[in-house]
């Protein structure tokens, strides 16, 4: 079996990328080797900063990913700063600052951008996107970060209301992931 070594200390992460590269017969690793994150506006900019430094302290293949919620009630917030704004105010947080929002005006993206790297060649991106609302209230005991919250696109389950299977064929990473699996097929 081939391995893949996943740059990333979030273990739910690395359960969702385990279960789609086994269909593939490639073992996913984790490596928490961390990697900074610089402030900009957009995640491809965040991913692809983020290989290119794991790029000179590494020297085998890796995949990064690097995702946010997008919330248009929010102007866009908390984007790029997600992980930093679920650290701090986390679901309680988003929902407290969109108390006075009515249901029609909830509508949120998730976006995830994946990166693939080897020494030697230039960082591979893949983006997925999940369009949906945020909740009134936290829902549900599965997946992690703002899971409990955001309900996709044609669906009334949260995230976290829904199995790892269902997840993945909705969910942002699950359509970046969906990209690189298919760029791996092709290799």
């Amino acid at each position: 079996m081939k391995e893949i070594y996943f740059i990333t200390s979030n273990k739910g992460k690395v359960a969702e990328a385990k279960k789609k590269f086994s269909e593939i017969g490639v073992e996913v690793v984790q490596k928490n080797l961390g990697y900074p994150e610089i402030q900009t506006e957009g995640l491809e900019d965040v991913a692809l900063f983020g290989a290119k430094h794991v790029l000179k302290k590494f020297d085998k293949s890796f995949i990064l990913e690097d995702a946010g919620l997008f919330i248009d009630a929010l102007e866009g917030f908390p984007g790029v700063y997600s992980a930093y704004v679920f650290h701090t105010i986390g679901c309680k947080g988003i929902l407290q600052l969109m108390e006075k929002v009515d249901s029609k005006n909830r509508g949120a993206t998730f976006r995830s951008v994946y990166a693939y790297a080897k020494p030697g060649n230039k960082p591979k991106l893949f983006v997925g996107e999940c369009p949906g609302d945020i909740s009134f209230e936290e829902k549900g005991d599965n997946g992690f970060g703002y899971d409990p919250i955001f309900i996709p696109k044609n669906s009334e389950k949260t995230f976290a209301e829904m199995s790892t299977v269902e997840k993945n064929v909705l969910s942002h990473r699950g359509r970046s992931l969906n990209k690189l699996l298919d760029f791996f097929k092709n290799l």
